[in-house]
């Protein structure tokens, strides 16, 4: 009798430790489940973290312009002109922005009262003075792509005409006269190389503009 009740005792133990391990394992298998989990939740998240990083990290360049005047095959001027410009993969960076220029004050004309039939027509009266812009403007973005790097831009130039063919533009007195010049493109260039932006001839002077771009990787 009391080796069956022993028996039957170490049965029960036994059962009992076989389910307390089976629980364990069972605990334990969970939680390196939910530790593989975790940590294939975290390599995606460093993963996607690093693709943003990628996107948006920024690439410092020198960016060149260089505005040139040639009548005929005589340059009359040349005038450089340096951007910093940041790009990334995602071409969020940033515009960089040139505004270099002056006003020149511009007088204006009252009309005059009519004269009788063969009476001298009064002197002009002057009117208010008013101020027209020039100077150069220039506008960059850059976007990096896989043959280097896109450049859009945009470069405006407004200028008084120092010398006017004669006849070839009507004037009013000692009024000056301006010419102005606007092109927008895209360029892709590599690190250190350099490229045409456009080139145009001015219909009155028949002077050529020429606008190049360089570009440079800073380190």
């Amino acid at each position: 009798m009391r080796r069956t009740i022993v028996k039957r005792l170490a049965t029960v133990y036994g059962l009992v430790a076989a389910l307390t391990l089976g629980v364990v394992d069972t605990a334990r298998g969970q939680d390196e489940a939910q530790k593989k989990q975790q940590q294939a939740a975290d390599a995606a998240s460093a993963k996607a973290q690093a693709v943003r990083d990628d996107l948006q990290r920024l690439v410092p360049l020198s960016v060149e312009v260089t505005v040139t005047r040639y009548q005929g095959e005589k340059k009359i001027s040349s005038m450089p002109y340096m951007l910093a410009v940041n790009a990334n993969k995602l071409g969020q960076a940033g515009p960089a922005l040139l505004r270099m220029g002056a006003k020149v004050p511009v007088s204006t004309i009252a009309a005059t009262p009519g004269n009788p039939a063969g009476a001298p027509a009064p002197a002009p009266i002057p009117g208010p003075v008013n101020y027209q812009d020039i100077g150069t403007n220039i506008d960059c973005t850059a976007k990096v792509v896989d043959e280097g790097f896109e450049l859009r831009m945009s470069v405006s130039d407004t200028s008084v005409y120092a010398n006017i063919q004669d006849k070839a533009t009507p004037t009013v007195g000692d009024m000056p006269v301006f010419r102005s010049f606007q092109s927008t493109n895209t360029l892709v260039l590599k690190d250190g190389q350099s490229r045409e932006f456009t080139a145009a001839t001015d219909r009155v002077s028949g002077e050529v503009i020429r606008i190049a771009v360089s570009l440079r990787v800073v380190k």
